[in-house]
């Protein structure tokens, strides 16, 4: 992915290192970054593959310094497969996300049109309902991840500002009985709480997964919080509504600073 929870979170989603070869490269002052799975690499150039199957190339001399020292333990030419045997996926050179993005090339702050072109041309997301019928049922709930993050898939909700601009997306699982929530629901947890933190670095806060009975209906419980990048906070956790058990990730643009507890 050059991406961020960008092409999300990411796109991991994905783009959520499944490997030893998926890795994080970053650019040399570290400002922009892509999650990719390591294909080969010559003396000018490195060759990676991205969540969503595009082939990139990047110049070795705008790779960070720990990337250059991840290839200098790989014997030139190494090559992980061949991704492009039948010529079906085009190589793209120099290929950059934007590190503002949270989510695939989503950005808080984005106009409502911006968002609407943006989720519809996202080859990470599906539409749960008719197209035709969109304009009802509004972008809440509408979209979902196409890959499962830890077995389960992340539907978008939005929330906007007085102008009209991105204040805050929301990936959340549909909700869950309490049979699943020490299960599939901690499992998603678990795979958001690596994910993110390889994207936006060691969380400013953590705590252990929340156990069920802490929760009430319409009540959420945070156990992560991050700086992001640009601006605004996210915010990993789980909740409860009249329909089940959920598990979050929160962008807003609001700074949230960490609780402190007395020891």
């Amino acid at each position: 992915m050059w991406c961020s929870f960008s092409v999300f979170f990411l796109a991991l989603l994905l783009c959520h290192p499944s490997s030893a070869e998926t890795r994080k490269w970053q650019s040399k002052d570290g400002s922009k970054f892509i999650i990719a799975e390591y294909i080969k690499h010559d003396a000018l150039t490195v060759t990676v593959k991205r969540a969503d199957g595009k082939i990139v190339t990047l110049g070795r001399r705008d790779l960070h310094e720990h990337d250059a020292n991840f290839l200098a333990t790989l014997p030139a030419g190494t090559e992980k497969a061949n991704p492009d045997s039948e010529g079906s996926e085009k190589k793209q050179s120099g290929a950059v996300m934007d590190e503002t993005a949270v989510f695939d090339t989503l950005k808080l702050g984005d106009t409502r049109a911006d968002v609407q072109a943006k989720i519809k041309a996202s080859k990470l997301l599906e539409l749960t309902v008719n197209e035709m019928y969109l304009g009802r049922f509004g972008l809440n709930g509408s979209y979902r991840t196409k890959q499962t993050i830890g077995g389960l898939k992340c539907s978008l909700y939005f929330d906007w500002d007085s102008n009209g601009l991105l204040k805050e997306l929301t990936l959340q699982t549909t909700p869950q009985s309490g049979s699943s929530y020490d299960g599939s629901l901690k499992d998603t947890w678990s795979e958001l709480s690596k994910l993110m933190t390889t994207l936006h670095g060691a969380p400013l806060q953590k705590a252990d997964f929340p156990a069920a009975n802490q929760l009430e209906n319409d009540m959420s419980l945070s156990s992560h919080l991050w700086r992001l990048h640009s601006r605004g906070s996210a915010l990993l956790g789980t909740s409860k509504s009249i329909d089940g058990y959920m598990v979050s990730v929160r962008f807003t643009t609001d700074t949230i600073e960490p609780v402190i507890t007395e020891k």
